[in-house]
């Protein structure tokens, strides 16, 4: 008797440790592939699903794990005894053998027909569930709007709804689960007391023993066990089944570049686009249509053009986060289609719209692309962007914790530290998406003098609106509605939608203009007919003949308020509107 419960101890600890055993190399593979997957997809790709999606994923690594080292997998390694059982059974008692035999087929239609019940309730409660997890993150990512403008209000009827939602399916989900749970317990008491009563009609009959009957109910709990698990289990396959599926879908998802065709030294940094277009989805217009655009190397160049004509998109094309539909983009002469996410991440730095920084310290957040950069490099980098002298006057320095996502730190100075990441490696061009949009006045000077000693010796693409970074800048392309409207050198360019350049406005003009604020817009077809080349009143007429121009002008007011000028431009024939000039395509690009 010891040592058949020494036995039954050992063996169930040498069970537990294979489980064990399991469950880590499942997290450990399936996990770390999974990461390295996601990260490899196109944006793209990641951007067709909500975060709660990928979320998610990773809960699926974890009903994997569970599946394959919990009370699923024991039960899968048990059901091969049910059957050593069931012989045995036939052998010391067939008389009630045939009771089993019959029991057992419906069993396994009750399993079968509980898993396809849940797999489709385990769905739809999984679907609920994602959407309520995104409209959590969405309040979290936005709790400073949620709490400045009091939106709780607005929110909570939401979040009952969804929240509603969840719970109904997830009871609709658990009732189901408990009928066939109960189904199964009802089979197995039913079968207990058929067993008994058959087998006492058979010992009557002198077609049994007492002793044989007693064998066959121990014997036929130890059977039936694994079958009333397998319908209260069966939940768990249908999950892992549908983890599985979905872990597969996502593995089998083309994957960016992981090796290059060719090894490129450090580029000079010379961009051209050829005839690329690009649209989100199929059915709908290109974002970007048919552009060209050669940038030369080194200096500062500027894309400009109204709200949602196709600026950040062309960015992120030249980048190479999205694959254009038609045409390509030459890095040096070379099609960037050709190298890897890493090594276009090391020749392009890029500084988003909205700049996004993870919680440490401010040296992690700069050197995270390149951790074995030097403190030299670190430092480098730092001052070129211009926040080398406000890190080292903080206490910690560059240890400083900024907190989650740069929460201890205002918008400028994160995006000052956005641009010491991007700079970070010496990459040979810079890409800038509305750099100025968190800076007060002093600071966008500070931020123009920075664009301007980096230029001297990189390729500077900036999406900007502001009049005071233009001035810098050497080339400038105008986009509307995804095509190129104006493109040339800035000193042509800028006379066309300002109505002089930017930054060349003298002290006398700045006190003009404020005396005559209500003059101070001028209507984009005005703007561009008196910089028309053939203009032909003289220097001082035309002074007197134009408006007073501003630091800033503000496209969105432009196009609301055209003015008498641009009035014109709406009654024009037919034949003007499909092959407008240089002063109408001025106009609806500074519009």
């Amino acid at each position: 008797m010891t040592l058949v419960v020494i036995f039954d101890y050992a063996l169930r600890q040498s069970r537990s440790r294979v489980m064990q055993t399991v469950a880590l190399r499942v997290d450990v593979l399936i996990g770390r592939n999974l990461f390295n997957k996601v990260t490899e997809l196109p944006l793209q790709t990641l951007e067709s699903q909500p975060s709660a999606h990928w979320q998610s994923l990773f809960r699926d690594v974890d009903t994997v794990r569970n599946a394959l080292s919990g009370a699923s997998a024991i039960l899968v390694a048990d059901l091969p005894f049910a059957i050593l059982f069931l012989g045995l059974i036939f052998i010391i008692a067939p008389a009630v053998a045939w009771v089993l035999l019959i029991i057992l087929p419906v069993f396994t239609f009750v399993a079968w027909r509980s898993g396809n019940v849940m797999a489709a309730a385990n769905s739809e409660e999984r679907q609920t569930s994602q959407s309520r997890d995104s409209l959590i993150a969405e309040m979290i990512s936005g709790r400073t709007t949620v709490k400045a403008l009091a939106l709780d209000g607005a929110m909570r009827p939401l979040w009952e709804d969804k929240h509603a939602d969840n719970i109904e399916k997830s009871i609709l989900r658990g009732s189901k689960t408990d009928t066939y749970s109960n189904i199964g317990a009802s089979l197995g008491m039913v079968t207990s007391i058929a067993v008994t009563t058959i087998g006492a009609i058979a010992i009557i009959d002198q077609r049994l023993t007492i002793g044989a009957l007693i064998a066959t109910n121990m014997l036929s709990g130890r059977l039936l066990g694994p079958l009333n698990q397998l319908v209260t289990q069966w939940r768990t396959y249908t999950n892992f089944k549908q983890s599985v599926e979905r872990l597969g879908e996502v593995f089998n998802t083309p994957s960016e570049r992981q090796e290059s065709e060719v090894e490129l030294v450090h580029p000079n940094g010379e961009i051209t686009v050829e005839n690329i277009s690009f649209s989100y989805n199929e059915d709908q217009q290109p974002v970007v249509d048919s552009v060209n655009v050669a940038i030369k190397a080194g200096g500062v160049h500027a894309l400009v053009g109204r709200n949602g004509s196709g600026k950040t998109t062309l960015l992120k094309l030249i980048l190479g986060l999205y694959k254009p539909s038609e045409g390509r983009v030459l890095l040096d002469g070379a099609d960037i289609s050709q190298f890897t996410r890493s090594e276009l991440a090391r020749w392009i730095g890029y500084v988003p719209q909205e700049c996004v920084l993870f919680a440490g310290s401010v040296r992690d957040n700069i050197v995270n692309r390149f951790p074995e950069a030097t403190d030299e490099q670190l430092i480098k980098a730092a001052t070129a962007s211009g926040v080398h002298k406000f890190i080292i006057d903080m206490p910690d320095g560059y240890a400083t914790e900024i907190g989650e996502a740069g929460s201890r730190l205002s918008g400028g100075q994160r995006q000052r530290i956005a641009i010491a990441r991007a700079l970070v490696g010496d990459p040979s061009v810079l890409l800038l998406d509305e750099p100025s949009s968190s800076l007060d006045r002093q600071a966008e000077q500070e931020l123009r003098r920075t664009l301007h000693d980096i230029g001297h010796e990189r390729t500077v693409i900036i999406v900007t609106h502001s009049p005071i970074l233009l001035a810098i800048c050497k080339d400038l392309v105008a986009l509307d509605k995804g095509k190129v409207a104006l493109a040339g050198p800035a000193k042509e360019i800028l006379p066309r939608l300002f109505g002089k350049a930017p930054g060349t406005t003298g002290r006398k003009e700045t006190q003009t203009s404020a005396q005559q604020q209500p003059a101070a817009n001028p209507s984009p077809a005005a703007a561009a007919r008196t910089a028309a080349p053939k203009a032909s009143a003289k220097p001082r007429d035309q002074a007197k003949a134009r408006p007073p121009s501003q630091p800033r002008a503000d496209p969105q007011a432009l196009a609301r308020n055209p003015g008498p000028a641009a009035k014109p431009a709406e009654n024009r024939s037919p034949a003007l509107a499909r092959n407008p000039g240089p002063a109408t395509t001025a106009a609806s690009v500074a519009g």
